[in-house]
């Protein structure tokens, strides 16, 4: 249907679905461009194996792999207990996955203007750059893998290209980085068919991979290994810890899952398809780097963490080439899902009708580079830096958890409880309209729990607050929301009465 001449929008229920049929109201407003628009009934193509293959091109990646590794190394875990964490927290953090996917899937809408509803419009604006800023640092660590693999790959088809050392890693990272803008850049079926296309080949080389160093091991005795901790120390407080970062690890995703629910099928694939994909998906691929990692020794004389190297070492020019093609695959499915969309998304949330998709895509990128500056200036020789990707990510994992928290649980509050699942389609493109300027009770619900959080940072007061940083900040971020909410809601009442008792006692002043 043409709405272009029809001055107010409408919105139409088609099965489970909500469309809207835009009006020049919404066309004309400052909230809205086509690329943010919501997703029409017909563009919902993604089904259950889509949405499973997302979650699998996106769990395969390098940080994955180190993910036993940092637990047993930095929270004083043994390794058994490293795995069952993952696994645990994976389980956990499909939770709000699902109840966040939930809007998305319903009305069509990319995660920055359903924070909308919460925030407000301009208000959305905060936690939108909180959450694309992390996404733009994760774009730089991927991105940087990604160029490693693309030099060893060259190294081991050209000789000289191996000469080239960090250049030829920086050189990498500039190719990589334009592919994988390209393919965000021509859409949303270009992402489904790259992540359903990686799924399979992915699986089969991590497969591959643990049937090749599994006899270099003896399980029992890897799972043996003893925790990293005090002897006599609680186990308890690792585990929380540990517990924590790893939900962190896809805390961002928790939020911004709207950015790809918007294109599913049906409430039931979106659910359906992210327990399939992602915690079994997590598990395996940990404990192939776990694995990996021990048979190292044997398989190339040294321990070696990192599977890009570890795979460089191999004796092999015709494996190592094969395996190079799968990590820059694995590492473009990730980085495109992950840490592209989402800022993209937020970028133009900012300004829509002068950022568009092919702009938030190039600011990502060069935000990406930016952040990234230190470790290629490092590569190149230009300066020195003790400062690893390894411990930079690490130590994100437990510190954008606790910022994150609270807005998944202030997005899940307002949903499902203040709003009862009923949202204002047109309105929240409507920079006039109910959703409009900043609300209170989103800002106050997101301040409080992150203002505690950088008190138990900076001082020793609240540690316990930061230490289970998700948990404590979803669930109090999620409470100060209704409370505020109900009181603004009563406040509003109030002042409807006044105002109508007002006038009738005006009314009769005047009849009399």
């Amino acid at each position: 249907m043409d709405n272009s001449n029809v001055n107010t929008s409408s919105v139409v229920q088609v099965g489970e679905f909500y469309e809207l049929e835009v009006g020049k109201d919404v066309r004309d407003s400052k909230g809205y461009n086509e690329d943010i628009a919501p997703t029409t009934v017909k563009a919902r193509t993604w089904n259950t194996w889509n949405v499973a293959a997302l979650w699998v091109g996106m769990a395969i990646c390098v940080p994955t792999y180190t993910l036993g590794g940092v637990l047993t190394a930095y929270f004083g875990l043994s390794v058994t207990e490293a795995l069952i964490t993952i696994l645990i927290a994976n389980i956990i953090v499909l939770i709000p996955l699902t109840l966040n996917a939930f809007p998305g899937t319903k009305y069509g809408i990319p995660f920055p203007v359903l924070l909308r509803s919460s925030f407000g419009i301009k208000g959305s604006n905060i936690p939108c750059m909180i959450r694309a800023l992390v996404a733009c640092g994760w774009f730089g660590i991927q991105t940087l893998f990604g160029g490693i693999a693309i030099h060893i790959l060259m190294s081991n088809l050209f000789e000289p290209w191996a000469t080239l050392g960090g250049t030829g890693e920086v050189i990498g990272f500039f190719v990589f980085l334009v592919i994988n803008l390209f393919i965000v850049i021509k859409g949303s079926e270009s992402i489904k068919i790259l992540e359903t296309i990686a799924a399979p080949l992915l699986l089969t080389v991590g497969i591959g991979l643990m049937m090749w160093a599994y006899p270099q091991i003896s399980v029992t005795e890897l799972l043996a290994t003893p925790a990293n901790r005090p002897e006599g120390a609680s186990f308890w407080g690792y585990f929380f810890g540990g517990l924590t970062a790893m939900v962190g690890f896809w805390a961002t995703l928790s939020l911004n899952i709207p950015d790809f629910s918007r294109y599913v099928k049906s409430q039931k694939s979106q659910i359906v398809g992210q327990i399939i994909g992602l915690p079994a998906t997590m598990f395996f691929f940990a404990s192939l780097g776990v694995v990996l990692t021990a048979a190292s020794m044997s398989l190339v004389g040294e321990t070696i963490s990192d599977p890009i190297n570890l795979i460089g070492k191999i004796d092999s020019p015709v494996w190592v080439g094969i395996a190079m093609v799968m990590i820059i695959i694995a590492t473009l499915s990730t980085n495109t899902a992950a840490n592209i969309v989402s800022p993209t998304n937020d970028f133009q949330n900012i300004a829509p009708k002068k950022i568009n998709q092919t702009r938030g895509v190039l600011l990502t990128g060069l935000f990406g580079v930016l952040l990234m500056s230190w470790e290629l200036l490092k590569k190149l020789g230009w300066i020195d830096s003790d400062v690893s990707v390894e411990a930079m990510y690490t130590g994100w994992l437990l510190g954008y958890s606790s910022l994150l928290g609270p807005i998944a649980g202030i997005m899940i509050v307002d949903y499902f409880i203040i709003k009862k699942q009923r949202l204002e389609l047109a309105e929240l493109y409507l920079t006039d309209g109910i959703y409009s300027g900043f609300n209170k009770a989103g800002l106050i619900a997101f301040a409080i729990p992150v203002a505690l959080t950088l008190t138990a940072i900076t001082t020793d007061v609240f540690s316990w607050f930061y230490q289970f940083g998700w948990f404590t900040g979803s669930i109090m971020g999620g409470l100060v929301y209704f409370v505020v909410s109900k009181l603004q809601a009563a406040r509003n009442v109030d002042v409807e009465q006044t105002s109508a008792d007002t006038s009738e006692l005006e009314s009769l002043r005047d009849n009399s």
